[in-house]
């Protein structure tokens, strides 16, 4: 436990570190060329988005040098959303979070990749925005195997992983029906963050909140009102977006 903790410390301080040095040629860099149009808004702001993306810059054009295309980072998503699922599902919290924090980079590396290359397309956005879906899946269902033992945190998961589905979901049918919707607060990258790092500190919580219904023996000190958070925001933001998107249909008939 004490380990992670310091792994997720030296990662913090390395990326408090290079904020600074992205802020000084923030200005030189122009506009990010690479940038989704589809983007959505982010709880943290464009600047921590930004900043992120220029953050893996490397590992982008590592990619690029050794001609990896859009579909590894697709697969590679998919893996780590199972090997998370695997990792929760036997108890190992933390690197549960660590495995769905790499599927996000990988999440955001497929696109970046592809319009880095000229091949990015509506197979492959359908490939990409489908395979995220068994990913979360993939973590859910491990989580549901490990707190199987409560019904109320099951019951919390299903409504997490419905919630997720369904922000999805509405946006896409939207979408189609000529209505485009990006609002919401826990959109993917809210919800990977929020189970990423909820998956990695867990240990640690757990030991400091023993006593909590849900620790008792699987730990959750912290994953499950992590888990209750994304439920509530995913479930609201369906819920706005169903609104938001039935105004707009409802002027446009």
């Amino acid at each position: 436990m004490r380990q992670e903790l310091w792994v997720l410390a030296g990662a913090l301080v390395v990326g408090l570190l290079s904020v600074p040095a992205y802020a000084a040629g923030r200005r030189s860099r122009g506009a990010d060329m690479l940038a989704g149009a589809d983007r959505g808004s982010f709880v943290f702001g464009t600047f921590v988005r930004n900043w992120f993306y220029w953050f893996i810059g490397p590992l982008e054009r590592g990619s690029l040098a050794l001609g990896l295309g859009p579909l590894f980072y697709n697969v590679a998503g998919v893996v780590w959303g199972a090997l998370g699922g695997l990792a929760f599902a036997s108890g190992h919290h933390a690197l549960g979070g660590w495995a769905v924090l790499l599927g996000g980079v990988a999440d955001i590396l497929d696109g970046r990749v592809a319009r880095a290359r000229g091949v990015a397309s509506p197979r492959g956005a359908f490939i990409d925005s489908t395979l995220d879906r068994f990913a979360e899946l993939a973590a859910f269902v491990g989580l549901a195997v490990r707190f199987q033992g409560s019904p109320w945190a099951l019951a919390v998961i299903a409504t997490a992983l419905g919630g997720s589905l369904l922000v999805s979901y509405t946006r896409a049918r939207g979408e189609s029906l000529g209505v485009l919707c990006k609002l919401g607060v826990m959109q993917r990258a809210e919800r990977l963050i929020l189970l990423g790092f909820g998956g990695i500190l867990d240990p640690a919580a757990s030991a400091a909140w023993r006593g909590m219904p849900w620790t008792d023996g699987v730990g959750g000190g912290l994953l499950m009102p992590v888990l209750t958070l994304i439920a509530l925001g995913t479930v609201g933001t369906a819920v706005f977006r169903t609104v938001w998107i039935a105004r707009r249909l409802h002027t446009v008939e």
